[in-house]
């Protein structure tokens, strides 16, 4: 069992930031990694990351073109 958490958007009511983070949704800043498989059962997965955006752009993208 995970701890709890508060969400995403909690953390941005908390800095006062509601309306610019704490969602994936447009027009808002998301910083995002995309990985292959769960890192919650084999965090060596966060070594092989596939794809990155930060600050609304892409970064790293290992993933285009290929199907799932």
């Amino acid at each position: 069992m995970l701890p709890a958490q508060p969400p995403p958007s909690a953390a941005a009511d908390l800095i006062g930031w509601p309306d610019d983070v704490g969602a994936v949704e447009a027009g808002k800043f998301a910083d995002l990694i995309a990985v292959q498989g769960d890192p919650i059962a084999d965090i060596t997965v966060l070594q092989r990351v596939r794809f990155v955006t930060k600050g609304g752009r892409i970064i790293r993208n290992e993933l285009a073109g290929k199907a799932p």
